[in-house]
């Protein structure tokens, strides 16, 4: 960790404490504001690629959501779905490839990253925003999801119509909302069961139930798609445990592949990776 970050981290520590000193409910409120913000807009030049894309908006609870739409008219679609404090743009390496095997590919930024106004994003904002990309540009065929992507997209696919025919590649999805508040205090070193206690209360407040239910693994249970699932051994953010949780129920649609030395975010750009995830679609 750079010293900037851990200087940062201090800062956050030392002001939900003193919150909490007033009230544990408005420490809370911080620590929730936090944890739905991302560590700032992705600052990362965009291919050549992208200039020549269809830039597309459409304004969602009154934010702006930008995205691109790359090889279109085609019979099938697939949507590009970015993690937490990352981007569309990130993703250029599969948009040839899947523009080689006749996808029209559709990319847009979740609230708060890339392009897309706003301040902070959930996963049920990111899940609204697929399913207004599905009802703007679709029927879509197949999603491909990173990371917190993974999270949203699953909790999309409980509210879609879908079937067998549809494909997910999940790589490194945040399984379980409940093992990311987990990391999220224990980086910033809150151990105050007060402040968890009104931070959970918060999550059901806003988003009608509790943190564990924003869960890939409780989602999983009721989407029929056929599920390409990457996770790596070495992953810092997303725990492997937490996918190899899923592996156990033995889902009939659900194939793992489990990598080693990409960690988290390697593992979508290897090209051994890409390569299955083409063969798949």
């Amino acid at each position: 960790m750079k010293v900037q970050q851990k200087l940062a981290i201090g800062i956050i520590r030392a002001r939900i404490n003193l919150l909490a000193l007033m009230s544990t409910k408005k420490a809370a409120e911080e620590a929730f504001r936090l944890f739905c913000t991302p560590l700032g807009k992705n600052t990362i030049k965009p291919k050549s690629l992208f200039e020549n894309a269809e830039q597309h908006s459409f304004v969602l609870d009154n934010k702006r959501i930008h995205g691109f739409r790359f090889n279109h008219p085609q019979q099938k679609k697939i949507l590009l779905l970015h993690g937490f404090s990352s981007s569309t743009v990130n993703f250029d390496m599969y948009v040839q490839p899947l523009i080689d095997k006749q996808y029209e590919v559709l990319a847009f930024d979740a609230p708060a990253h890339g392009k897309s106004e706003g301040k902070t994003v959930n996963a049920v904002d990111y899940a609204a925003v697929i399913c207004k990309v599905v009802e703007l540009y679709g029927p879509v065929h197949a999603f491909l999801a990173h990371s917190f992507g993974g999270l949203a997209i699953s909790l999309a696919m409980e509210t879609m119509s879908h079937d067998a025919d549809t494909k997910i590649v999940l790589i490194a999805p945040a399984t379980e909302t409940t093992s990311a508040i987990d990391g999220a205090f224990a980086m910033l070193g809150i151990n105050n069961k007060k402040i968890r206690q009104e931070f959970d209360a918060i999550v059901e407040e806003k988003g009608g139930h509790p943190p564990a239910w924003f869960s890939v693994r409780r989602a999983m249970q009721r989407i029929k798609a056929s599920v390409l699932w990457f996770h790596d051994e070495d992953d810092d953010i997303t725990p492997l445990a937490d996918a190899l949780a899923v592996k156990t129920d033995n889902l009939p649609n659900v194939k793992f592949v489990i990598t080693s030395r990409l960690g988290h975010r390697k593992i979508y750009r290897d090209q051994s990776v890409i390569d299955r995830i083409m063969q798949f679609l």
